[in-house]
């Protein structure tokens, strides 16, 4: 047990962070007089002391809360841990007696917009350091900040002040005005007018605010996009690779302007922090890492070439390591206003080069592959590290190729075989987007030439009393970097990469749905429960009622108007009804009720699939209520009547005679009124829509898909199956009805708009 920190208060900021949650367990495990005190945040529904008390439940605590026991560590906890709620935006007051600040909470991602890498990297240390010295306490502050703060530059990175005349003040300003400078250029009209024509293009079926929302999605889209854009442009414009290490630079300038200058000092810069090597396990390790999604990816056969360089150091250091150090550090204060700054570093004596880290996490995948959706073993590539033009041309002309091949497939019938395609292709974007990514991300780490010193921490580490080494060191030249990689780290990134790939949500179990009297279980018709179309319920009336010939004739003048319908139906689904049922003009509707009762009551049972039938039955065995709702119009679903507790339908205009006048008597209950109607009905019957289920088919059925809890989408056209996926809905083949499967001939000529 250590006794270096004896009796000290120790503030703790970033405590639910990686690094933070390690410190704060190595001192619960391994400093028993230390009082701590962390800051932290309320999230939502938790307050702050429950997001610790679930903190300590997590592993990291594990072997401390097995080797005390559950309730000592209860109560341990209790008496040694304060919780205070708040964060580096609004720092709470903060005690009077703190001897130690180890101040870790920073957002670490490369591409944050500028305005919120300020905010937390270097106006959090201003708020921080100003509550202190109000506090009236006199600490030690440890500030963790990175070792890649020293920028793009090539050599030894010694561990001393960074060299800089950036005005941190006049950075700030503008970094936070940035954003209002985005956001009024984001509402200019050219710029509007171009996300509103592309949202109406590409969201115009679900309805006029399906395409606002996608226009208003689109230009916060925009704003971020130029934020991220301006800190990646600004770091590298004064010589740092990205945001993140300019902001954390300028961060450690904030600390030793407010406390440095006159007070104690020491700035801790960590590199690559990766898996613990041994403490508080070996493989240890919160979520992924830098460089664990390249770890991951290669494994998955997403990453066929890198713009690395195989001679350079990717500068790796154990989590544990850096903890020690921290601690180390925090227990050895230096003189007033001298600051100390220690590198925590591998590269200067123990270097793990780039084709070394390829060759280790090669030979590992291949002994043990990773396995596709198919269940086939992946195979992994083998870089041959060309230069970052190389990759960066290869790689586009493969963007190219997918979205040329995603748009011509999305003008394709929607059927299995297309469906696979874009499901193709949804991975090979997916897999691209993850390749840019990385590429324009990590690029700048994998291809640097910087060897960062770390004569300092050297220092410090054989300071640590010989007895205490081997729980409390960090020599990094103890560390083998082939049992690390092979038998420590990589064997965690798989199972942290299932954690984190996107699966479809469990399709509905039909044999276990929930019983509940409040739910509803909604259906659309075409293309959902039946295998008919408007088109198909008009070639059966004219057949029933004048016989094959006329119904021929009839037929042909409706092919000469196909391309109107087309239009209309892509235009907007209501349109599209409105066109085709002025056909009806002039028929009498008690007549048609007759023809419909009779003979074409047959051809629509025929066409309902067997998959529908049973999942309704389903839905009414567990209580349900079974509704329909469709554009078409009430006498044509008349015969279905029987399946669904309630029928919603169009219905048409009548004349004095009773006759149809080829308009219709209220606006067709499709996609955004559909899902007014869904909400208001929900409302007012006492439904509750997150437990509800709602199956459509077409992308304008979207809106109304959205609003329920469980959506399944069946046999969906290409725009809702990129949705669904996505969305991660369920998908649906329903093809199986009392005729069989759909008729080819039937399907050619009634084409989308049939639907």
């Amino acid at each position: 047990m250590s006794e270096d920190l004896k009796n000290a208060h120790v503030l703790v900021t970033g405590a639910t962070g990686f690094v933070g949650q390690a410190v704060v367990e190595k001192l619960l495990s391994a400093y028993p007089s230390t009082r701590i005190t962390v800051l932290v945040r309320p999230r939502g529904a938790l307050s702050a002391q429950a997001r610790v008390d679930k903190l300590l439940r997590k592993p990291v605590f594990e072997p401390w809360r097995e080797r005390v026991g559950a309730e000592q560590a209860e109560a341990e906890a209790a008496q040694r841990l304060t919780v205070l709620a708040g964060d580096l935006e609004d720092v709470p007051p903060l005690p009077g007696d703190l001897d130690v600040v180890i101040h870790s909470a920073s957002t670490v991602s490369f591409d944050l917009p500028i305005d919120e890498a300020f905010a937390s990297n270097v106006g959090g240390p201003v708020n921080l350091y100003q509550a202190i010295a109000a506090s009236g306490s006199d600490p030690h502050v440890v500030h963790v900040s990175t070792c890649y703060v020293a920028g793009l530059r090539k050599g030894l990175a010694e561990e001393r002040s960074l060299e800089h005349d950036v005005d941190r003040e006049a950075e700030m300003a503008r970094a936070l005005a940035a954003r209002t400078g985005a956001e009024s250029a984001s509402r200019r009209p050219q710029l509007l007018g171009r996300l509103v024509a592309k949202a109406r293009a590409q969201h115009r079926r679900a309805g006029a605010q399906a395409v606002a929302q996608a226009a208003e999605q689109a230009r916060r889209a925009w704003v971020h996009d130029q934020l991220v854009d301006a800190g990646r442009t600004r770091a590298t414009s004064l010589g740092w690779p990205d945001v993140y290490t300019f902001t954390k630079a300028l961060g450690e300038r904030v600390a030793e302007d407010l406390w440095g200058a006159s007070r104690r000092l020491s700035v801790v810069r960590p590199t690559i922090i990766e898996s613990s090597l041994q403490h508080p396990f070996p493989g240890w390790i919160d979520g992924f890492k830098v460089a664990d999604p390249l770890i991951a990816a290669y494994g998955r056969g997403m990453l066929p070439e890198f713009p690395a360089l195989a001679d350079t150091i990717l500068d790796v250091i154990p989590v544990d390591h850096v903890v020690n150090a921290i601690l180390a550090a925090a227990a050895s204060p230096p003189p007033v206003a001298e600051p100390q700054y220690f590198q925590v570093s591998s590269g200067s004596r123990n270097p793990l080069r780039f084709g070394t880290l390829l060759r280790l996490i090669r030979g590992y995948f291949r002994k043990h592959p990773l396995t596709d959706a198919q269940g086939s073993f992946v195979q992994v590539p083998n870089w041959t590290f060309p230069n970052g033009p190389a990759v960066q041309r290869s790689l586009r002309r493969r963007e190219i190729a997918v979205d040329t091949a995603d748009k011509l497939v999305g003008r394709l019938p929607a059927n299995d075989t297309t469906r696979q395609w874009i499901s193709t292709i949804y991975k090979a974007k997916r897999d691209l987007g993850t390749l840019r990514k990385f590429t324009d991300l990590y690029q700048a780490y994998t291809q640097t030439e910087v060897v960062f010193d770390d004569t300092n921490t050297r220092a410090l580490h054989e300071a640590v009393a010989d007895d205490r080494k081997a729980e409390h060191g960090f020599d990094v030249t103890a560390i083998d970097w082939a049992h690390y990689l092979q038998e420590v780290h990589v064997p965690k990134v798989p199972g942290l990469m299932r954690e984190r790939r996107s699966r479809p949500k469990p399709s509905i179990d039909a044999e276990n749905l929930p019983a509940r009297e409040d739910v509803l279980a909604v259906f659309d018709l075409h293309g959902t429960v039946a295998a008919a179309s408007l088109i198909e319920h008009y070639v059966w009336v004219e057949l029933a009622a004048k016989g094959a010939l006329p119904a021929l004739r009839e037929l042909g003048g409706m092919v000469a108007s196909s391309g109107t319908y087309l239009q209309a139906e892509r235009r907007d689904r209501g349109d599209f009804i409105r066109s085709f049922m002025r056909r009806y003009a002039g028929i009498s509707e008690e007549e048609l009720r007759e023809v419909i009762a009779t003979k074409v009551t047959p051809s629509l049972r025929a066409r309902v699939h067997a998959e529908a039938t049973e999942r309704i039955a389903r839905h009414r065995a567990a209580g349900h209520r079974t509704v329909l709702v469709t554009g078409q119009i009430d006498v044509f679903v008349e015969p279905l009547a029987d399946m669904f507790d309630v029928i919603v339908a169009g219905e048409m205009e009548k004349d004095a005679r009773g006759r149809w006048t080829g308009h219709l008597a209220t606006s067709p209950l499709v996609d955004e009124a559909r899902a007014a109607w869904l909400v208001r009905y929900a409302r007012e019957e006492g439904v509750d829509l997150a437990a509800s289920y709602a199956y459509g088919d077409t992308y304008s059925d979207r809106p109304w898909l959205d609003v329920v809890g469980h959506a399944s989408v069946v046999n969906p056209d290409s725009s809702l199956y990129r949705y669904a996926r996505e969305k991660r809905w369920p998908v649906h083949s329903w093809t199986t009805t009392a005729e069989g499967r759909l008729s080819p001939v039937v399907r050619s000529i009634t084409g989308p708009a049939g639907r």
